[in-house]
């Protein structure tokens, strides 16, 4: 073995668990002496069960709730470039045989085997979330070879996030590599987006709604269209550009809508598409006041349970969410309400919509039950790498 550190397992922590494919190990479930206590956040370490066998690689975290994150099974791994490369190279292929166009998820976290790290690409640019320590501590590494095995020439570090707080991490972030006009244009399911890769939301673009998109776009055709939180107007330019009548995007953010505007221009749609600024539920109910109608809802907030103590509290709001939407659906049309909270699971998020639906009058049948796209892979021992969830369903006349 190396000289590197070890930590280890307390006596009463089953090891069966990691040995089978769980990618994390909670500070409770570690011996957290002194010396275990001072490695520098990011240092990569072997673990031990109990008994002093090696299990695995980790790194290691002294400030994270998540002490140790999973790098390899085997004991000895390097962790090095050309191991990132190794990991890369693999997501790369995947993601080649998924897509004719670079405009993807490139890296999802644990479920592409790089702990912590997302990597959005778009074209010649990649945005890299690095939300662990070690890939913090290695981002010029992870930079390197991105741009070596992808070929790209703008790199943006997009240090934003819940993920990263927990984790002890500052935001700093910004073009690591290469330059930036303005916002990129992203080609997807027929409309162009326009993605903000640097003061946008997360990435600049929500790759994970891209067949949720195209389910939806395909039930809106000849129909009206509110699509209700709409970031960049996901929803709301797929469902016109495959021959929704005219669309509504409403968002609490001026510069989202600007840019869902400016993809309005860019597909060719800006005839039959508006904007409205406002709070998502006063929307609603405004709305609802002015006697609109639409073929097509669609409601796809941000998390309201991002966490287990806050799930109470989200399935209340995707509740109320459900109840004002409702009124706004023409007898017979379909209302998509999307969930991307991994606390909030989806039998809890299908029965917290059935019930608002239910409390204002409707009736309704399950068409379809969406996920995020195959360029976000699920760890099957992870359950928060699904977190999406897209219930569209029909309302009885």
């Amino acid at each position: 073995m190396s000289a590197r550190p070890v930590i280890r397992l307390r006596p009463k922590t089953d090891p069966r668990r990691i040995r089978r494919g769980f990618p994390w190990v909670y500070d409770n479930e570690l011996v957290t002496d002194r010396r275990t206590r001072a490695l520098a956040p990011g240092t990569i370490a072997t673990l031990e069960d109990a008994e002093r066998r090696a299990l695995c690689t980790v790194a290691v975290n002294p400030n994270s709730k998540i002490m140790a994150r999973v790098l390899d099974a085997d004991p000895e791994a390097t962790i090095d470039r050309a191991w990132i490369g190794a990991r890369l190279s693999a997501a790369l292929d995947l993601r080649a045989r998924l897509y004719d166009r670079p405009f993807y998820r490139l890296v999802h976290a644990e479920a592409d085997g790089l702990p912590g790290v997302v990597i959005d690409r778009f074209d010649t640019a990649v945005v890299i979330q690095p939300n662990a320590a070690w890939a913090e501590a290695r981002f010029q590494d992870l930079s390197d070879a991105v741009a070596e095995a992808a070929g790209v020439c703008t790199i943006v570090k997009n240090a934003s996030g819940r993920a990263r707080g927990l984790e002890g991490l500052d935001d700093q972030g910004g073009v690591m590599m290469g330059a930036l006009a303005g916002p990129v244009d992203v080609p997807m399911n027929g409309a162009v987006y326009k993605a903000d890769l640097t003061g946008g939301q997360k990435t600049g673009l929500f790759f994970d709604q891209r067949p949720n998109h195209a389910f939806v776009a395909g039930l809106a055709r000849g129909r009206g269209v509110l699509d209700v939180f709409s970031h960049v107007g996901g929803f709301g330019l797929a469902a016109l550009a495959n021959g929704a009548d005219h669309a509504l995007c409403v968002d609490g953010s001026a510069p989202a809508l600007e840019l869902a505007e400016a993809g309005a221009r860019a597909s060719g749609v800006a005839d039959r598409f508006e904007t409205m600024r406002s709070d998502a539920f006063d929307a609603l109910g405004d709305l609802v006041g002015e006697g609109r109608r639409f073929g097509t809802v669609i409601c796809d907030p941000p998390a309201f349970a991002p966490s287990k103590p806050a799930l109470e509290a989200g399935l209340r709001a995707y509740e109320k969410l459900a109840r004002l939407a409702v009124p706004l659906v023409e007898p017979g049309g379909t209302l998509t309400l999307c969930s991307c909270s991994h606390a909030a699971g989806l039998d809890a998020f299908r029965t917290a919509s059935l019930r608002g639906i239910g409390r204002a009058g409707g009736r309704a049948q399950i068409l379809r039950t969406g996920f995020a796209g195959p360029d976000h892979p699920l760890h099957p021992s992870l359950a928060e790498s699904g977190y999406l969830k897209a219930i569209t369903f029909r309302l009885l006349p």
